[in-house]
């Protein structure tokens, strides 16, 4: 189960409630995290309604660390993130999210160890568990509303771990079995309409005929059509053709 790629540790530490810690869990494994450990959990563990939340994910608990504090939590890492909305009056490197995965990974790159610590649900991380840390999360959330759920937080930051570890386009376009249309069957679709125009004495006045036709020639170009919607295009016009000359 355990993914053997090097990452950071995600550290629950005092969670309340199954249900985030499963949500958690399932955040994590969406994006490829599977190492989980937790610090106290407020109704013990293990807890069936976190299971019950993990959704797929509950290999995750299983394999979970259990420990008594977060100093345990992260003794045998020699690098640790806090994750925090509060300012905490605290000298410390303060990162995005964005910033802060970077991070992690030359340094797990360097073969360091890494933890991201997470706080409870109410109030969030201790000043003591943030005096833990190299450095803090901070996610530029709305001032007058900055308390993120246990598991919002966790997806995002392990988010921008996938994130910067994988080559994602910014955008593609689904063909759905069909292919892009080639310049040749563009420039027949132009003639066709172009012919088919004229017959019925679309370009009036003459004088402004040849630019009517750039302009439609252009707007094909401009187009992103498939081989299918060339297609559909010929057989519609062909269509409304048959229909004028059935009603004459």
């Amino acid at each position: 189960m355990t993914d053997p790629a090097p990452q950071p540790a995600f550290v629950l530490v005092r969670p309340q409630m199954g249900e985030n810690i499963g949500g958690a869990a399932r955040a994590m494994w969406n994006f490829g995290l599977d190492r989980m450990r937790i610090v106290a959990p407020r109704d013990g563990w293990p807890n069936p309604r976190a299971v019950a939340m993990a959704s797929g994910a509950g290999r995750l608990l299983d394999n979970a660390g259990l420990f008594d504090d977060t100093a345990a939590a992260i003794g045998d890492c020699d690098f640790v993130f806090a994750t925090t909305a509060r300012g905490r009056g605290l000298t410390k490197p303060v990162m995005t999210p964005q910033a802060a995965m970077d991070k992690a990974r030359d340094l797990i790159g360097q073969g360091r160890r890494v933890a991201v610590l997470f706080g409870p649900e109410r109030a969030g991380l201790e000043n003591d568990d943030v005096a833990r840390a190299n450095a803090i999360i901070s996610v530029p959330v709305n001032p007058d509303f900055a308390s993120l759920n246990l598991a919002q937080c966790v997806l995002l930051t392990a988010y921008e771990w996938r994130r910067q570890g994988v080559t994602i386009a910014p955008e593609t376009t689904e063909m759905a079995g069909s292919e892009w249309a080639s310049q040749i069957e563009l420039d027949k679709l132009a003639e066709h309409y172009e012919d088919r125009l004229d017959t019925a004495g679309f370009f009036f006045p003459d004088h402004k005929a040849p630019g009517m036709k750039l302009n439609l020639r252009n707007m094909w170009s401009r187009m992103p059509l498939t081989r299918a919607d060339v297609q559909m295009l010929h057989g519609m016009l062909r269509q409304m053709v048959r229909w004028k000359e059935h009603g004459d």
